[in-house]
């Protein structure tokens, strides 16, 4: 008789150990965050009078819970400043996830189609920014994009231009360094969707007498797909939160949601709105997440 086999102690232990690391550095923090964004706004030290507490009881909580208020994310909405800021956000990290995916693919493939005994170096050169510091490599594209910074003195030593071009503080600069500093992320998925490809099937395409546009875009393209949702998503979603990149690069006109919550927890001190918004941001960007997950189980199920 068929069945399933049941899982010994150490093989369930061993399968706990993600869900307890969820639970520890996801579910608890966003619990806690979500109490504070429920919080009063008070000038105190936190700044904030909590609703309720977890060691109240259960029965303690539900109690307080009728009292509880949805000012903070009523403020969302009601603030334009919020509104632009998530819209910002998310314009900036699409576009920024776009053009990473331009510039990614063509070296993932490169390497994927590469020799293999070359293939490890070429993945060591792409992820060798990743081996210094995240602020300093944030730093060098200040001395590269500043009107006396590297560009411009090479330009205008050239002769290409009479003045320097304003590149830095400006949205383009914060485009830049997002893709700069993301750009493995997007490169690593797609090469291991492109490395996977059986080189058989292109040829026979090419015995079929497909062209090498035709084999990319009715092969190569489709099969490496998971790859690059995988990379985008990997890319756009810690890009729509960055606080580092358009503090640095971008002016005070630049809004990303990132520096306002940075401007709310400490210059305003108001942790509640702050909380609120960080929890809405969690919310926008599990969409994707679902949506994606969604469409591959129904691919799943169709091709079964």
């Amino acid at each position: 008789m068929s069945g399933r086999r049941r899982l010994s102690l150490g093989e369930r232990l061993l399968l706990a150990i993600p869900y307890l690391w969820i639970a520890a550095f996801f579910l608890a923090p966003m619990l806690l965050v979500a109490k504070i964004s429920v919080s009063q706004s008070v000038l105190a030290r936190p700044p904030y009078r909590p609703i309720f507490e977890f060691s109240d009881g259960p029965s303690a909580i539900w109690d307080k819970m009728q009292a509880l208020t949805l000012d903070s994310y009523r403020a969302l909405f009601s603030d334009t400043l919020y509104v632009e800021s998530y819209l910002s956000s998310l314009a900036i990290a699409a576009v920024s996830t776009l053009i990473a995916l331009i510039v990614a693919y063509p070296f993932a493939l490169a390497i994927a189609r590469a020799p293999e005994r070359l293939r490890p170096l070429f993945i060591g050169l792409a992820v060798a920014p990743f081996w210094t510091s995240f602020l300093i490599r944030v730093y060098a594209w200040i001395a590269l994009l500043k009107d006396e910074g590297l560009i411009n003195n090479a330009l205008m030593a050239l002769g290409v231009i009479s003045a320097p071009l304003q590149m830095y503080a400006t949205p383009g600069a914060v485009i830049v360094g997002i893709v700069y500093s993301y750009l493995p992320f997007m490169l690593l998925p797609i090469y291991a969707a492109l490395e996977r490809q059986d080189p058989s099937l292109r040829e026979a395409a090419a015995d079929l007498g497909a062209s090498p546009a035709q084999t990319f875009l009715r092969l190569t393209w489709p099969l490496s797909r998971e790859g690059v949702v995988a990379g985008s998503l990997l890319m756009f979603i810690p890009a729509v939160g960055e606080f580092v990149v358009p503090d640095l690069l971008g002016d005070s006109e630049t809004l990303m949601i990132g520096r306002i919550l940075w401007n709310d927890f400490f210059s305003n001190h108001d942790w509640p709105t702050a909380s609120a918004a960080a929890v809405a941001l969690v919310v926008l960007l599990m969409v994707p997440l679902l949506l994606w997950e969604r469409a591959r189980l129904k691919e799943e199920e169709g091709a079964r």
